[in-house]
């Protein structure tokens, strides 16, 4: 048996709007045992995703929610420290579920292994991990840019739309992001090379559309639902793609979540709108990974991290995430 403590969030009720650190109970148990086939991570890092807050619901989903008592549910980045399974070994870097506690058991084949010389760890998690692998797939999948096609990014600082409009930029596209306050458009125009962006926070988000996209949106890449995914339904261009990824704006709604009003913009312009998990795409995570990986090496990808320190904290970050408060990709360190 494991004398390693292993401090860990389990989830005790479901959340009504806004998680709360009421929702979950902060544990400590001994570490596991890895069985065979299996090996025990200490976790380092873990991803923080609007996701989250659709698997702590019950109900029908892409995905089981977590259940009541167990461990919620995490994407983490650590190392191997005891192995059952010939394919890792102690001190490798894996990347998985892991959820948010310090020590994970996991089947060795459920897991990646990663070369933390290559980039800082918590990347693995976000431009060169799954946010990066659903930009990827749902814009070049989905979207099928062509170049010197208009592509709208919202929430373009986050952690999927960083990527989707670098990628969009990549493609010979013109690129406009949405994003929330001054500090973030500046970072997404001057560092990210996005043409240009709206601030949801202090500009008509409308008229600003209009502005930035006289001869309409050709490809919508949507994170955040509600009322912005209606505007740009109204400014659609013929045969226009709107790629749903999420909709955070909804994600903590006590009432009806809202739905588009303004469908009929698909009919109008011959448009289409299809939503997407990246877990459809699992078969080729290692030809997005290539791509993703390559133009982080030539430069033309860049990223940022957003870390909070401390597992302890992990509720009261998650909200930062539903408020808009993280700045790039966020991320918990738990441990060096």
């Amino acid at each position: 048996m494991s004398t390693l403590e292993n401090r860990q969030f389990k989830l005790i009720s479901r959340p009504v709007g806004m998680v709360k650190r009421s929702d979950f109970d902060f544990v400590a148990e001994p570490a596991g045992t890895p069985g065979p086939g299996e090996v025990l991570v200490g976790v380092q890092y873990l991803s923080l995703d609007p996701a989250m807050r659709g698997w702590m619901n019950a109900g029908k989903s892409y995905i089981a929610p977590v259940g009541l008592g167990e461990v919620m549910r995490a994407l983490g980045i650590g190392r191997v420290v005891a192995s059952n399974d010939p394919s890792l070994a102690v001190g490798d870097t894996v990347v998985g579920i892991t959820g948010v506690q310090d020590y994970a058991v996991a089947k060795a084949r459920e897991l990646n292994k990663v070369d933390p010389r290559l980039a800082p760890l918590p990347r693995f998690l976000g431009a060169l991990g799954m946010p990066g692998l659903t930009a990827y797939f749902g814009l070049i999948d989905i979207g099928q840019p062509k170049e010197g096609e208009t592509v709208v990014v919202s929430a373009a600082a986050g952690a999927v739309g960083a990527v989707t409009g670098q990628i969009a930029r990549i493609k010979g596209c013109r690129v406009v992001g949405i994003a929330g306050g001054p500090d973030k458009c500046r970072y997404v125009v001057d560092e990210l090379g996005f043409d240009a962006t709206v601030d949801y926070k202090n500009e008509d988000v409308a008229a600003a559309l209009a502005r930035h996209c006289p001869k309409g949106i050709d490809i919508y890449f949507d994170n955040v639902g509600g009322q912005i995914l209606d505007i740009a339904l109204a400014m659609l261009a013929r045969r226009a793609r709107v790629i749903i990824c999420g909709a955070i704006s909804q994600y903590n709604q006590l009432e009806t979540i809202q739905g588009p009003r303004n469908y009929m913009s698909l009919l109008i312009n011959h448009a289409r709108m299809e939503g997407f998990v990246v877990f459809d795409y699992a078969a080729r995570y290692p030809e997005g990974m290539q791509a993703l990986a390559g133009w982080a090496l030539a430069g033309k990808l860049k990223a940022r991290e957003h870390v909070v320190e401390g597992l302890e904290t992990f509720p009261d970050t998650l909200q930062k995430l539903y408020r808009g408060e993280n700045f790039g990709k966020l991320v918990i360190k738990v441990a060096d």
